[in-house]
């Protein structure tokens, strides 16, 4: 397991997300109150982009066809259909800096 760098901690102002590409995959990053949360980009239900959905608090609402996810945690939140969970990532902050642990 490797370590990549996403940024600094005050480049990502609170309720604000970043997309990323590590590791071949796309991954949105997004600060909660200060605190870093790391999830697949890509929404299962039908490829969207997440980074262009919404993020209201810790849910993560996709744009295309509203199906909201716990940011925290990858978690399906709310969908008419049962669709897979978001893979999630661990990050660390170490002296400003954001990791994501691949």
């Amino acid at each position: 397991m490797g370590k990549i760098i996403v940024g600094k901690t005050g480049d990502l102002l609170p309720g604000k997300m970043q997309k990323i590409a590590a590791d071949g995959k796309e991954i949105l990053v997004a600060n909660i109150n200060g605190n870093f949360y790391a999830v697949d980009d890509t929404c299962t239900h039908a490829g969207a982009s997440l980074y262009e959905g919404e993020l209201e608090g810790d849910t993560l609402t996709c744009g295309w066809h509203g199906a909201k996810f716990d940011c925290k945690t990858g978690k399906l939140s709310a969908f008419p259909a049962k669709i897979k969970d978001l893979h999630s990532y661990k990050t660390v902050v170490e002296s400003d800096n954001i990791f994501l642990e691949i």
